[in-house]
């Protein structure tokens, strides 16, 4: 038996999907939940082959229910998002519903999931999901059994530390299991530059640079904090900064 958890905001978009799955007795609704907290509470109690995933809900959406997850069931969207930003999915093996959907599209994705019963590919799905602008203002980091949500005109620096990226604001630092290439296609670009291969800088954080030897620089935040500057990082501080 293939468990299924489905996460909407919306009730009756979840009784509908618990309708359509009437159709097929291989699966089991283990839980339903409204918010991608409860959601992802149920994830990790339950264990759920397949989620039911709406994107777009109260306190954190279901991409950032994603980046949270240490372990990635196989996903099902069911969203209002906009069908061309969804498009760019497919190729990630996720298949999505666009509200309304009738219960053949429905029944169309369950069987594609049945054929090949693959798990989401979260790191190039949440890459593609970053390039709209629902995901460009804030970070969501999970520590332990809670939740903090970091709008990203706080953060002043990131830095690659082993397998995680560290994002670094005035109240602290957090960890957080990304790649620093998809932490930078997730932040605005005119707002934050890749200065070294090991950070990611603020630019309206950054007070003066100062030239080191052999052609390198260092980056001098506000909070007298310095980060070193590669010759390519340098470039793009000089056409963004006009110096």
């Amino acid at each position: 038996m293939l468990k299924v958890l489905i996460i909407d905001d919306e009730p009756l978009a979840c009784m509908l999907v618990q309708e359509y799955l009437a159709d097929f007795p291989q699966m089991q609704v283990v839980g339903v939940c409204h918010d991608g907290f409860s959601g992802l509470k149920a994830i990790q109690q339950l264990e759920p082959d397949l989620l039911f995933l709406d994107i777009q809900m109260p306190k954190i959406n279901g991409f950032e229910l994603l980046e949270l997850l240490d372990h990635q069931p196989a996903v099902i969207f069911t969203t209002a998002f906009d069908e061309y930003a969804m498009k760019a999915f497919d190729q990630h093996a996720v298949d999505y519903l666009l509200k309304p959907y009738s219960q053949e599209r429905f029944q169309k994705a369950v069987k594609k999931y049945l054929l090949q019963q693959t798990a989401v590919n979260t790191e190039e799905l949440l890459t593609s999901a970053s390039q709209s602008p629902q995901q460009q203002d804030r970070i969501v980091i999970k520590e332990h059994s809670t939740i903090r949500i970091i709008p990203v005109n706080q953060v002043h620096y990131i830095e690659a530390a082993d397998d995680y990226i560290k994002i670094v604001t005035a109240d602290g630092h957090w960890l957080k299991n990304k790649t620093m290439a998809a932490m930078e296609k997730q932040l605005p670009d005119q707002q934050f530059i890749r200065i070294h291969r090991s950070y990611l800088v603020n630019v309206q954080e950054i007070s003066k640079l100062h030239p080191m030897e052999k052609e390198s620089y260092v980056a001098v935040l506000k909070n007298n904090k310095q980060l070193p500057v590669s010759k390519s990082g340098y470039q793009k501080l000089k056409e963004k900064l006009g110096i």
